[in-house]
């Protein structure tokens, strides 16, 4: 989930940035040091919007710069386990699919991806189940349920698992739809046209 949150730190501003404004220096090292870094409460943060607030610079024997207490605001995503998101396949391995989900990767597990059993076809770089014939190639759009998180606060790894194997989960899009498949095979439609071509 994407999220605007505030938060307070220290930055140091250096004597070669004293002929800025505090509030372009400020910007300079948040930028600099916290985007695209993962915190394990805050989340990925993407963006520094805005500097909200800067205290009274502060200066340390030996150290030309000074450091002031700032507020700031970052644009964050965080996910939630039990979130349905949705994403694009980016790349499929003999154990799963990776999901690009906004600016993070998550892996659903060949044993996720739906009841079936599922190999790979190196042929046409995919993944397909045995009975139900339901492929999923790179590039294709689906809906998962994030199962578990891991971070690691202050590098970009993270690590998502998903599921697409409960209902309303899976392969979306204009072509192929296994939710759509699903639905219709709930309420029987595609038992009806069988019988009406006998």
């Amino acid at each position: 989930m994407y999220s605007v949150v505030k938060v307070k730190d220290t930055v140091r501003i250096p004597p070669s940035q004293f002929g800025t404004t505090i509030e372009e220096a400020a910007m300079i090292h948040l930028r600099k040091n916290h985007e695209n870094v993962l915190d394990r409460d805050i989340g990925l943060m993407i963006a520094v919007i805005g500097v909200d607030k800067i205290g009274e610079g502060r200066l340390i024997p030996g150290d030309g710069a000074t450091y002031h207490t700032v507020q700031y605001r970052v644009l964050a995503f965080k996910p939630m386990r039990g979130e349905v998101v949705e994403g694009n396949v980016v790349e499929l391995m003999d154990f799963g699919a990776f999901i690009r989900i906004g600016p993070l990767d998550g892996l659903c597990h060949v044993s996720q991806i739906c009841d079936d059993f599922i190999t790979q076809d190196p042929k046409s770089n995919s993944l397909m189940g045995k009975e139900t014939g339901r492929r999923l190639t790179e590039g294709d759009q689906v809906r998962a349920r994030i199962t578990s998180i891991s971070f690691e606060s202050g590098n970009r790894s993270g690590k998502l698992g998903l599921t697409m194997r409960q209902p309303y989960l899976g392969k979306i899009g204009p072509d192929v739809s296994w939710i759509e498949e699903d639905v219709k095979a709930a309420h029987g439609e595609g038992e009806e046209n069988e019988e009406e071509e006998e």
